[in-house]
């Protein structure tokens, strides 16, 4: 894996599951926005439909996010799996559901992470590339106010520990995917 896959600190993500939010998002939201993947000379546009009805409970928050913190990537996937489904992220083919979100304000944006329980696609230019392990789905968005939606999603991934003491969030692909659209397009 290179050095692209998405560094989060797992003392960030603790720190935000305590802290209160904005409303910028409203709910339920559906988004359908455009993902753009590239590999070798190939480029693919495609479109991505997001659902979320309601956020994720704080309590099943704090429980996933302990799960984490003190089972490792194991304990978390077991506490997530069972947890009610609260969206949906899908492309053409495929459907995996919304177990997590989290929603931040950061001045005039507000950041939503939504984290699927099973993997949407894999990328790789590599086709014996191991998929064990990568079991999870995470769309990164950003809402700019004004209607705009940019982020980026990595269709498998896994976490793991740093050596730092953070969390490293490993996608498949060697880079994350772009995604850009509309609030209410």
């Amino acid at each position: 894996m290179r050095a692209s896959g998405l560094v989060l600190s797992i003392a960030g993500l603790m720190a935000l599951g305590t802290q209160p939010t904005g409303a910028a998002v409203q709910y339920p939201l559906t988004l359908t926005l455009d993902a753009q993947v590239k590999l070798g000379v190939t480029t693919v546009t495609s479109k991505l439909t997001i659902k979320v009805d309601r956020p994720m409970e704080e309590s099943r928050r704090t429980r996933v996010t302990d799960a984490l913190k003190f089972g490792g990537y194991p304990n978390f996937l077991n506490t997530l799996r069972p947890l009610p489904a609260v969206g949906s992220i899908a492309t053409q083919t495929k459907t995996v559901d919304v177990k997590y979100t989290r929603e931040e304000q950061d001045g005039t944006t507000t950041r939503l992470i939504l984290v699927g329980d099973r993997p949407l696609f894999f990328l790789s230019p590599d086709p014996e590339k191991a998929k064990a392990g990568y079991e999870l789905t995470l769309v990164d968005l950003r809402f700019d106010g004004k209607g705009g939606v940019t982020g980026q999603m990595a269709g498998a991934a896994r976490v793991k520990p740093a050596p730092d003491g953070s969390v490293i969030l490993d996608t498949y692909a060697e880079e994350p995917v772009p995604v850009k659209g509309q609030v209410g397009k």
